[in-house]
């Protein structure tokens, strides 16, 4: 076994450093070869150009991975839209056949409860001792028109129910009493239009009373006079 003693240490230091001066001194050396400038100036150029070229490939190289990451993202948002955009129609094709279903129902439904009001406000509007013989249309009802395209306008023109023109025919023994029914029908928000056509005296199991016919017609009262109550009620 043989161990070896290095007796000057600085040795390799000044090795280094008389490598980094060789380096150097090759360098200048050939910086002093080149005798004309514009070799240097095109070797200066194409440097240049390199590193220009490097840094736009990297600028590039950043900007088209943050395109595809928007355009991942975009793709994302135009999926979840779409998915959107198919609910909605959806939707609206439902919308659109409830309110033709609706449209329907009401064009058939809309006159059924016209002679239930006309009963309804004739009989309150009727006073003591007076009583009804006969109360019939006058002048037939209007078909239900046919439901426009449009669901506003199918909805307009299924709000009114059509006119009514109606007559009654009664009976009293007292000519006030025909005077008041007379008011009383005209004060109802659901009659209008009310017109006295007959008034005479008829004798009644050996009685004379007054025989009249008045004329009025059939309205929608305003949605102030309306009042809805439920189906069903709960009774504890």
């Amino acid at each position: 076994m043989m161990i070896t003693i290095n007796l000057k240490p600085g040795l390799k230091r000044k090795s280094a450093g008389r490598s980094w001066g060789s380096v150097k001194e090759r360098w200048d050396a050939v910086i002093g070869r080149v005798k004309d400038p514009m070799l240097l100036a095109a070797a200066a150029a194409w440097i240049a150009v390199v590193g220009g070229l490097g840094i736009l490939w990297t600028a590039n190289a950043r900007g088209l991975a943050a395109g595809e990451e928007r355009l991942e993202q975009v793709r994302a948002e135009h999926k979840r839209f779409k998915v959107f955009i198919a609910q909605k129609r959806k939707q609206e094709l439902i919308r659109d056949s409830l309110l033709a279903q609706i449209g329907v129902i009401r064009s058939v439904d809309r006159d059924r409860y016209v002679w239930s009001h006309v009963l309804d406000e004739v009989a309150q509007a009727l006073p003591a001792y007076t009583w009804l013989v006969d109360i019939g249309a006058t002048v037939p009802m209007a078909a239900p028109a046919a439901a426009p395209a449009g669901a506003a306008d199918t909805a307009q023109a299924d709000s009114a129910p059509p006119p009514l023109a109606f007559r009654v025919t009664g009976r009293t023994v007292d000519i006030q009493a025909y005077t008041k029914f007379l008011r009383q029908l005209e004060a109802s928000p659901w009659i209008e239009n009310v017109q006295p056509q007959s008034v005479t005296t008829v004798i009644e199991n050996e009685r004379p009373v007054t025989a009249f016919v008045v004329s009025a017609n059939y309205t929608t009262a305003d949605s102030a006079y309306i009042r809805t109550v439920p189906l069903s009620q709960s009774v504890r």
